[in-house]
């Protein structure tokens, strides 16, 4: 019989319980919930209070902090970490290596590069949606 928790120690000595994901084995705080349709890979780690939608996926090394909400259909590379009481939209992209701070907003669909650094508080916008066309941008009809 498995254990149901793994006990892991901080640097600063304090120990959390997580559990293994089902959809790849990946770490989940007790406190954090995952969508059962997300993968989350093995050395994924997910931190208490944080919440993640269904259908994403977490890629190897990534660390989701405390509180951070991803909505339905992200993708998150490898070893990116996503800050405390960040956020995340509809199918938004995050490429590896990439650095999302604390209480950062991605909007819903935006595409985060490889290799960048979104400051504390900052907002990413996801694409333009196209407006529907107006009677006035159809010109007169001769």
């Amino acid at each position: 019989m498995s254990k149901v928790f793994e006990e892991i120690e901080s640097r600063a000595g304090e120990i959390a319980k997580y559990r293994r994901h089902r959809n790849g084995r990946g770490f989940v705080a007790q406190t954090a919930t995952v969508d059962p349709t997300t993968y989350l890979e093995p050395t994924a780690y997910v931190e208490p209070g944080a919440h993640i939608a269904g259908r994403g996926w977490i890629g190897a090394g990534s660390w989701i902090d405390r509180d951070a909400i991803l909505a339905a259909g992200v993708f998150i590379g490898a070893n990116v970490h996503v800050g405390a009481g960040a956020a995340i939209g509809v199918g938004a992209e995050i490429g590896s290596h990439t650095r999302i701070g604390a209480k950062a907003s991605i909007g819903a669909g935006a595409r985060v590069a490889r290799d960048s650094t979104i400051p504390t508080g900052a907002v990413v916008d996801g694409p333009q949606r196209a407006r529907a066309p107006r009677k006035s941008d159809m010109g007169r009809a001769a």
